[in-house]
């Protein structure tokens, strides 16, 4: 079983067993459960359905493990100015969640 589930801001297809790099989430910890709520796509191979929600599935639901948060690739941020000797650059690494995703459950 395949869906498409919308994780902060973004759209990923995803099936039981994949590993996803997320925007750091907040409030849990390594380890916890997170069930992801927002179901645009269901498809059931198996059974040759496709389950498009309107906006969301409201019986659908993705459960996912938290396996561990880490750091990305440095960003650099370089602000210039013509003619005025202004050149600043900064750079930072943003943090990730690596989510395990558990189980797609469908009930209708």
């Amino acid at each position: 079983m395949l869906a498409v589930i919308k994780a902060s801001g973004k759209q990923y297809l995803v099936k039981e067993g994949d590993i996803l790099l997320l925007d750091r989430i907040k409030n849990k910890k390594v380890g916890e459960k997170i069930d992801f709520e927002n179901i645009l796509l269901l498809i059931d191979e198996k059974k040759n359905k496709v389950e498009i929600g309107k906006p969301y599935i409201k019986e659908a639901k993705v459960e996912g493990e938290i396996l561990e948060e880490v750091k990305g690739e440095k960003v650099l941020v370089v602000k210039f100015k013509p003619k005025t000797r202004y050149r600043r650059k900064k750079g930072y690494r943003p943090l990730f969640s690596k989510v395990k995703i558990t189980k797609i459950v469908f009930s209708k």
